[in-house]
Order: C-alpha cells, then structure tokens, then sequence
C-alpha cells in the first residue's frame, strides 16, 4: 500500500507543479489533509464529501482522481480471498492504469505485476513478513539507543530481553 500512497503523492506534486507552477501549499484543496492517503473504506459520509470537493476543485485534469482510484483498485486486490478473485482484480488494475495513461499509475501496475508470485502467496496463505520486519526495528531501535556497545555478549543480551520482553507482553 505504500507504493499506492507515494504513487498518489507523485501525482499530487507533478499536478501542483505543473498547474500552479510551485510545491503544493497546505492551503490547496489537494494538500490540505492526507484523505487521498487513507482507504475508500475507512471513510465517513463527510469525508466523502471533502474528497469529491477536492477532485471538484483542485484536479481540472482527473489525474488526481484517477491515480486515487488505481490505488484503491491495489487495495481491492490485496483484499480478495482467492486467486480467481485476485487476478479479475489485477485484470482490472490494469485496464484502470491503460486508461489513466500515466507514468505513475503504469509504474505501479508493473510494480504488482514484477511482485504477482509474491501477491499470489500473500493470497493464499495469508502470511507477511511484518513480525520480521517489527523484529529487525526494535533490534535497530536498541543498536540506536545502545550508542556503540562496546561488548557484544551485553549488546545480543539486550536484544534478546527486549525482544522476549515484547513477545511475554
């Protein structure tokens, strides 16, 4: 999802530079809040309401509205439940990207399609690398804090009863 959410404030700058001939302001429609950012299913009736103003006023192009929407066509697509699923949804992400005819929105669709065995297993077993990736932080984190330990049985020690720390918690 990251990909999808830089790849929506790609098009947000390009926009602004394009159009305004500057960065993007925290006064402009666009730039005043990170509604792009979050997920079509999160949002409240009101919310809505600001996003369709934000497209109304501040996209003359639908660039901004199309890359939003690609975004939320990942989402639909990690979200399935099966492969057949899945790859309708990829099937789409793709016709949605041919049609919106941008850089950003093309690179994030070969981007899904480099990484689809990845996907395909995300999809199947339901498994990520996020406990990994929260261990591999929390080590850095204390190599941060530790400031150069100059012994390295004190510094694996600490490693090991912060992490079992966090795991009896």
């Amino acid at each position: 999802m990251k990909l999808g959410n830089d790849m929506v404030t790609t098009v947000r700058q390009r926009l602004s530079r394009t159009h305004r001939g500057r960065r993007g302001r925290k006064d402009d429609p666009a730039w005043a809040h990170r509604m792009l950012l979050r997920g079509a299913d999160t949002l409240a009736p009101r919310a809505w309401e600001r996003l369709e103003a934000v497209f109304r006023t501040d996209d003359p192009t639908d660039e901004l509205s199309a890359a939003w929407g690609i975004k939320e066509q990942l989402r639909r697509l990690l979200a399935t439940d099966t492969l057949a699923q899945a790859r309708g949804e990829r099937m789409r992400m793709g016709y949605f990207a041919q049609i919106a005819n941008m850089p950003e929105t093309t690179k994030l669709y070969d981007t899904a399609v480099a990484w689809w065995d990845a996907i395909e297993v995300l999809i199947v077993t339901g498994a990520t690398t996020a406990r990994v990736e929260a261990a591999n932080t929390g080590i850095k984190n204390i190599k941060r804090t530790g400031r150069g330990f100059r012994n390295v049985e004190n510094y694996r020690t600490r490693i090991l009863l912060t992490s079992a720390a966090r795991t009896a918690a």
